[in-house]
């Protein structure tokens, strides 16, 4: 057995790992220490034949998740990159061992089941002797565990904050029409009660805007040929989302979402695109206040 030790450079304290809170062997390391001429074959055999002798507080094969989990742990290496060759091993503790040894008739059966103990027993000093170091690394393990939780914790929070954070201001750049539709849109889709557009000069373009709107649509616009009635008519044929006042007293280009945010264009709908502009979020509350006041005495105005 010492010829073996030292050929294979074998060091019984290296085969004893921990699962299910107790050390045990696998009974790959047990066939090779004690020469089993079939391997594992012989070793679960032995059990098979004698299963009185190997309760499973004894001898047990592991489960799937035990065996992978053992495989990540110990050697680094996940159960499906064995090619599907991989049987889940099985293990046996001290008592196993020591029970194994007894129907074992292999010339090194006897000796290498008393060194096999006393690496058991030596483990089970070592461990005892550093039980307060193992306790410091458990804690701080499970205060690292703890904290890294929190940080993930706070990263979500963060990220919802900063999601809630609207942008200000945003620029349009010339050429890029589709990138302005497409700002537009979702500028609009966020409303949940109703849109109000302000746009002189809207025309079909904006139509095919506010169509999948799941809201009432307003839109305060003169009286151009631009958007004729006839086509808001056949358009809330289909959609019925839509309502036009005519007026002119009020020039720049506005959404209204919710009646509480405004959105400044630089530029009407129609013309999206064409030039460089900017659509900017009003920020001062009687800005909007005033804007809003304005917006209902045109409608006020316009229904009686």
């Amino acid at each position: 057995m010492n010829e073996l030790m030292e050929k294979e450079n074998v060091k019984i304290e290296n085969m004893i790992y921990e699962i299910r809170g107790v050390q045990v062997m696998l009974d790959s390391d047990l066939a090779k220490l004690y020469k089993c001429k079939n391997g594992t074959k012989e070793i679960n055999q032995a059990v098979k034949n004698n299963p009185k002798k190997f309760p499973e507080r004894f001898s047990w094969i592991l489960n799937d998740i035990e065996s992978n989990n053992f495989l990540v742990k110990y050697f680094d290496q996940k159960k499906e990159t064995r090619g599907g060759r991989y049987k889940n091993p099985r293990v046996f503790t001290e008592s196993g061992v020591a029970m194994l040894a007894t129907i074992l008739h292999t010339s090194v059966a006897i000796e290498v089941s008393i060194k096999i103990m006393d690496a058991f027993v030596a483990m089970r000093h070592y461990l005892i002797d550093n039980r307060n170091v193992f306790e410091s690394i458990n804690n701080i393990n499970n205060k690292l565990i703890y904290h890294d939780n929190k940080l993930l914790d706070y990263d979500e929070k963060f990220n919802y904050l900063f999601s809630k954070f609207d942008k200000k201001e945003e620029v349009i750049i010339k050429g890029k029409v589709y990138d302005g539709y497409s700002l537009i849109l979702n500028i609009l889709s966020n409303a949940k009660r109703d849109v109000i557009i302000i746009d002189s000069y809207a025309d079909y373009k904006l139509l095919d805007l506010i169509r999948n709107i799941k809201c009432s649509v307003i839109l305060i616009t003169k009286n151009s040929k631009r958007l004729s009635n006839i086509e808001i008519d056949k358009y809330n044929i289909e959609y019925g989302n839509l309502k036009v006042y005519r007026d002119n007293e009020i020039h720049d280009r506005y959404f209204v979402i919710d009646r509480s945010e405004i959105y400044l264009l630089g530029t009407s709908i129609n013309s999206i695109g064409d030039k460089m502009t900017t659509i900017v979020k009003l920020q001062e509350a009687n800005v909007i206040n005033t804007i809003n006041k304005m917006i209902n005495k045109i409608m006020e105005e316009i229904n009686e």
